[in-house]
């Protein structure tokens, strides 16, 4: 019973924010408020949801908080590649691959490829999982809803772990859904 946890708490999650997505895209009206879409984010041909970048496409313009409220651009990592990792203290195999995640982190040093776990949770969950399974790389937070960061980085089914590698002039070279097993994030992060 304590295994499915997870995966109820993932169904409600997703449910959740399948029934937000579809009262957003029934309400026409120009109200602006949390979960909402700004005028700039939809897709110019339907005027609805958000604009989803794909492989090719420019780093979408987001601004997340970290573990201490502190806004972080993720434009501000532009000049080498950047993986970020969206992730849950809740999801399994998100759990699972951290240490792998880690791992090469600490390998790259400071001229490799950059790390940003991009986790849809609360920071008090973050918090406590990071206290058990500690990372060196950076954290930011965003609340898990049909316009998160995770879908405007194309994660279009909501699924987690998702990752996305983006080069170093700030375009989405690769995409995964699901999680690395071992020894896969090298390859994958360098295109072999």
């Amino acid at each position: 019973m304590k295994r499915l946890r997870p995966a109820l708490l993932w169904t409600a999650v997703l449910a959740g924010g399948v029934g937000l997505w579809a009262g957003q895209k029934l309400d026409t009206s120009s109200r602006q408020g949390p979960g909402s879409v700004s005028e700039t984010e939809k897709e110019p041909d339907s005027g609805i949801g958000p604009v989803v970048a794909g492989i090719g496409d420019p780093l979408p313009a987001i601004v997340l908080p970290d573990l201490a409220g502190a806004p972080v651009d993720l434009q501000r990592f532009h000049g080498r590649p950047l993986l970020i990792n969206v992730w849950a203290s809740w999801c399994g195999p998100c759990v699972e691959e951290m240490p792998e995640l880690a791992r090469f982190a600490t390998a790259q040093g400071d001229q490799g490829v950059q790390v940003l776990g991009l986790a849809l949770d609360t920071a008090e969950g973050v918090r406590a999982f990071l206290r058990r399974v500690p990372v060196d790389y950076p954290i930011v937070l965003e609340i898990p809803g049909p316009a998160d960061a995770s879908v405007r980085l194309g994660n279009t089914q909501g699924l987690l772990p998702y990752t996305v590698l983006v080069d170093a002039q700030g375009r989405i070279v690769r995409q995964k859904l699901g999680p690395f097993v071992h020894g896969e994030i090298e390859g994958w992060a360098t295109g072999e």
